[in-house]
């Protein structure tokens, strides 16, 4: 189950940073003109906090999908 966690997490992961990338670079494309390019360490950190921010996520909707599994069968045995 531990490992079944981590490689659900992982994927989530993986797939929500991918999805918040492309809502970032959604957001700049059209609103191009009043962007400012930052330099070389704003983009570092803003890369770290997408990847922060996707962990997250990841972590709460393994939590709550296992945890809810979890709980249904337990309901269902007693």
């Amino acid at each position: 189950m531990v490992k079944l966690s981590l490689v659900i997490l992982v994927v989530l992961t993986v797939l929500i940073g991918m999805g918040l990338r492309w809502r970032e670079e959604r957001q700049v494309a059209i609103r191009a003109a009043t962007v400012r390019r930052g330099d070389w360490m704003a983009a570092q950190k803003r890369k770290l906090n997408r990847w922060v921010t996707a962990a997250c996520l990841a972590t709460l909707t393994t939590i709550l999908v296992l945890g809810g599994l979890h709980w249904l069968r337990v309901l269902q045995q007693g």
